[in-house]
């Protein structure tokens, strides 16, 4: 096998071989509790963690393009319930990042892309009067701060989340800074001051 698909699976033999896996093992369960929701930038993978000061087993991750949840009952919502009701998670967190390829998606560009790489005209147009919209299926978003808020108000208002603190952030990718968008602590405290009204 050549590629970097043998280089991987080589490198596996030896990691498995000599046990380096031992300073990784831990639970499925996250010992801090949360779930963080953000995106899949190349950038982010040791350093968002790093930032957070995030350890092997501490949270429970879901990577997506954008990190943005939208639609209520995709894949990354029903991750998030998993987290909270099978996994133990009691906070989320959504966490975008400043200069996301996801705020500059064409989808008219990439429909271009889809057919330069063989997918066939006609399977767009089936795909579009079977009613999938692809342009607001690939559609990012032009605020990260707006997205991060429609984020966390889906899951706050989601009917299968329990109440429990929501937070969004946005990271920078160079430094690692993290700005509060949502503090979900402090939602929780305007609804509870409301509900004792």
């Amino acid at each position: 096998m050549s590629g970097l698909l043998g280089d991987i699976l080589e490198f596996n033999r030896s990691f498995v071989e000599q046990k380096k896996y031992e300073p990784y093992l831990t639970s499925k369960f996250p010992e801090k509790k949360i779930v963080v929701l953000t995106c899949m930038d190349t950038r982010l993978v040791e350093l968002l963690p790093a930032c957070m000061n995030i350890k092997n087993g501490d949270v429970k991750m879901i990577k997506a393009a954008g990190g943005f949840v939208s639609t209520p009952f995709g894949g990354i919502m029903r991750s998030i319930i998993v987290a909270i009701y099978e996994l133990g998670a009691e906070e989320v967190y959504v966490i975008g990042h400043y200069d996301c390829g996801m705020s500059s998606v064409n989808p008219e560009k990439m429909k271009d892309k889809f057919v330069a790489r063989g997918v066939k005209s006609d399977t767009l147009q089936t795909l579009e009067y079977s009613g999938v919209d692809i342009n607001r299926w690939l559609k990012g978003f032009n605020d990260v701060t707006d997205s991060v808020k429609g984020s966390v108000s889906l899951i706050n208002h989601h009917p299968l989340v329990p109440d429990i603190p929501v937070h969004g952030l946005v990271i920078d990718p160079v430094t690692g800074r993290l700005d509060l968008v949502v503090d979900g602590y402090a939602k929780k405290t305007e609804d509870s001051a409301s509900a004792g009204e």
